[in-house]
C-alpha cells in the first residue's frame, strides 16, 4: 500500500506561478488499468509511470466514506510538494479544488489510496489550483430532476460572443464579465457561451481535450468566475458542447489522426465506420459527416458514458445551467435524449442546420412544412427534451424582407409558417449568429430589415436569441432590442403564447399575441380595430400597440 504522497510524488507534478500563487496541475488526468502513460510527466520513464499507475488503480475501492472538509495555507518559501506534504501531515489539513465530485474531502496524515474515492483521484489530484480561493457554490442534479427543454418558458436568450472573439486582449470571459451588468440590465435572463475546451480551431468547434478549459477565451477559472457572476445576477449559462466530432491527439501506425489522449483516451472504436477520413471502427453513422475531424460513434457505450459523465461534469463543477448542441444533425436524436436524461440541464437548445425548399430560380417555396418537418422529427428523436433553433422562420423573414413579401408570414392554416407555428415551446427564434453573421456572413440577415426582425422574435412566441453584435455593435439597434424586451416581459409574452394573424399581404404583416398586444410590420398601412389599444412603440416600418 503506498500513501498518498508517495502516490504524488510517483506521477508528479507540473509547477508554475501565477500572481505569486503556487498553481500545480496533477497527473494523470484518468486512472485505470489500461492507460498506459500519463500525459505532461516529465520526470518518470515509461516503464515507471506504467507500473505505478497500475499499482494505484488496483488500490482505489468502490466506495468510501465521505469527510469534512477544511482549508489550509501555504508558505512561500517551499516547493510545491514540500508544502502540500506538510499540509497532509496535519490532521484535518486538505487540498480545496474545484473538481470533486464527491463534495468536500479531508487527508488526514495517514491516509492512503485505499481511502480515496476514485473521483477524488481523477480530478482533485488532476488539477489542483487556487488554493486560498473561494469554493464553488456546486450545482445538484438529483434523480427527481426533469429536463427544463425551454426553462421556464420566459426566457429570453443572449448569444454572447461572435466568430472572432477569441482574438479579444485579455480573454473573452473578462469581456463579458465588465458587461454582465448591461446584460442583466437588458433583460436577457439566459447568456450562450462559446465552447470552453481546448480546440484545435480558435473558435472552439475543433474540440481535442474535453476536460482541458484552458482556451483561446480565457482559462477554466476565468470561465467558472463568469459563470458565478452571471448566475449572482439571475441569468442562466448555457455551454457550447460540440459532441458530433472530436479532434484526435495522435496518429495510428498508418499515419491517421484518430488515437485521442486525456482523460478520454479513445481509439478508432469511437469513431463511425463510415468517416471517410479517420478509419473509424465503430458502427455505421446515424446522421451526416462532418469530414474536417473525427465523427464519434454515440452508440458505443464507452462513449456514451464517457461523454454523459463529462456533461455532468460540466454542470456540478464548472457550473453550466444548460446547452447549445453543435451540429447535432451528425448524429440520432435519441442519443441527445440520452445525454440530456443524464446532466438534466435547464435549458437545452440544438442547432439543427438543414437547406430550406427552393423553386427552380432560387425562390424560396411558399410552402416550407418538409423543412419544420425535419426539425419536428429531431426534437421528437430528443424525446421533446430540447428546444431547436428555428432556421425555417429565419429563412421565410429573409425571403419576407428581401422580396417585400409579408403575405409568407402565414402557412396555408393562417399560422406562421416556421417551427414556431407548430410548436412554439420548442422553437428558439433568431436573425444571425456567428456563422450567419459576424465576419462569417454565410446567410446574413437583411441589414435594412433588422429592426423588423426583432420586432417579429421579441413579440411572438417560441424563445427569442438576440446576437451579441446586435446588441453591442450597434447602438441604435440595441436601444430598439432592450424596448421590445421591456415591453415583452411587461406584457408577459412567453413561449407559448397564443397568436392570431390579423393581415399578411404584400407590404404588411399584423399579429394579436395573448390579447396583450398587436404588431404591425412593413411599409404599408394598418391600423387595430380594437378601441382599448394603445401605442406602445414604433419604429422604421413596424408598430407594437398594448391592448388593455
Amino acid at each position: 500500500m503506498i500513501s498518498l504522497i508517495q502516490y504524488m510524488r510517483i506521477v508528479g507534478v507540473n509547477r508554475r506561478q501565477e500572481d505569486g500563487r503556487v498553481v500545480g496541475r496533477w497527473v494523470p488526468s484518468r486512472i485505470h488499468a489500461s492507460q498506459t502513460s500519463v500525459n505532461d510527466l516529465e520526470e518518470e520513464d515509461e516503464k515507471e509511470k506504467k507500473k505505478h499507475e497500475e499499482e494505484a488503480a488496483a488500490t482505489l475501492p468502490k466506495e468510501v466514506p465521505v469527510l469534512e472538509f477544511v482549508r489550509c495555507e501555504l508558505h512561500e518559501d517551499e516547493e510545491e510538494i514540500d508544502r502540500l506534504e506538510r499540509h497532509l501531515k496535519r490532521v484535518g489539513a486538505c487540498i480545496e479544488s474545484r473538481e470533486d465530485y464527491e463534495g468536500r474531502l479531508v487527508v488526514n496524515p495517514e491516509t492512503t489510496l485505499s481511502a480515496l474515492p476514485s473521483s477524488y483521484l481523477k480530478d482533485v489530484i488532476r488539477q489542483i489550483r487556487g488554493f486560498n480561493i473561494k469554493p464553488l457554490q456546486r450545482q445538484k442534479i438529483s434523480g427527481a430532476d426533469n429536463v427544463k427543454a425551454e426553462g421556464s418558458g420566459e426566457e429570453i436568450l443572449l448569444q454572447g460572443f461572435h466568430w472572432d472573439s477569441w482574438k479579444q486582449d485579455g480573454g473573452w470571459y473578462g469581456t463579458l464579465g465588465e458587461q454582465a451588468e448591461a446584460i442583466a440590465d437588458a433583460g436577457f435572463t439566459m447568456i450562450w457561451l462559446p465552447p470552453p475546451t481546448e480546440s484545435v480551431s480558435p473558435q472552439g468547434y475543433m474540440p481535442r481535450d474535453l476536460y482541458h478549459l484552458e482556451s483561446k477565451y480565457g482559462s477554466q477559472e476565468d470561465l467558472i468566475d463568469l459563470i458565478r457572476v452571471f448566475q449572482s445576477k439571475g441569468i442562466k449559462v448555457l455551454g457550447d458542447a460540440v459532441l458530433n466530432h472530436r479532434c484526435a491527439h495522435e496518429q495510428n501506425e498508418q499515419g491517421v489522426w484518430n488515437q485521442f489522449g486525456g482523460r478520454m483516451d479513445w481509439d478508432a472504436r469511437a469513431i463511425v465506420r463510415d468517416d471517410p477520413n479517420f478509419h473509424g471502427r465503430g458502427n455505421f453513422s446515424s446522421g451526416d459527416v462532418f469530414t474536417a475531424a473525427p465523427n464519434i460513434d454515440h452508440s458505443q457505450e464507452f462513449v456514451k458514458n464517457d461523454v454523459g459523465e463529462w456533461l455532468v461534469w460540466l454542470r456540478t463543477n464548472i457550473g453550466f445551467d444548460g446547452w447549445r448542441l453543435d451540429f447535432v444533425k451528425g448524429f440520432h436524436g435519441s442519443h441527445v435524449k440520452d445525454y440530456l436524461e443524464v446532466s438534466k440541464p435547464l435549458f437545452s437548445v440544438g442547432e439543427y442546420w438543414d437547406a430550406l425548399e427552393y423553386e427552380w430560380d432560387g425562390t424560396p417555396k411558399l410552402n416550407q412544412d418538409a423543412h419544420r418537418q425535419r426539425t419536428v422529427d429531431w426534437i421528437n428523436a430528443a424525446g421533446g427534451l430540447s428546444t431547436a433553433f428555428d432556421i425555417t422562420t429565419k429563412g421565410i423573414l429573409h425571403a419576407v424582407f428581401e422580396r417585400c413579401e409579408y403575405w409568407r408570414l402565414s402557412d396555408a392554416q393562417g399560422h406562421p409558417p416556421g417551427l414556431v407555428g407548430w410548436w412554439p415551446s420548442r422553437a428558439v427564434t433568431f436573425l444571425e449568429n456567428h456563422d450567419t453573421g459576424s465576419t462569417q456572413g454565410h446567410w446574413r440577415f437583411p441589414h435594412h430589415a433588422l429592426e423588423q426582425g426583432y420586432a417579429y422574435i421579441l413579440t411572438h412566441p417560441g424563445t427569442p436569441c438576440v446576437f451579441y453584435d446586435h446588441m453591442f455593435h450597434d447602438e441604435h439597434l440595441s436601444h430598439v432590442i432592450k424596448r421590445l424586451i421591456a415591453l415583452r416581459k411587461e406584457l408577459g409574452i412567453h413561449c407559448r403564447s397564443t397568436i392570431t394573424i390579423l393581415q399578411a399581404t404584400n407590404d404588411v404583416y399584423a399579429a394579436r399575441i395573448d390579447d396583450a398586444l398587436v404588431v404591425k410590420l412593413g411599409p404599408g398601412d394598418f391600423h387595430p380595430r380594437d378601441e382599448e389599444c394603445h401605442i406602445a412603440d414604433r419604429g422604421h416600418a413596424w408598430a407594437v400597440w398594448r391592448l388593455s
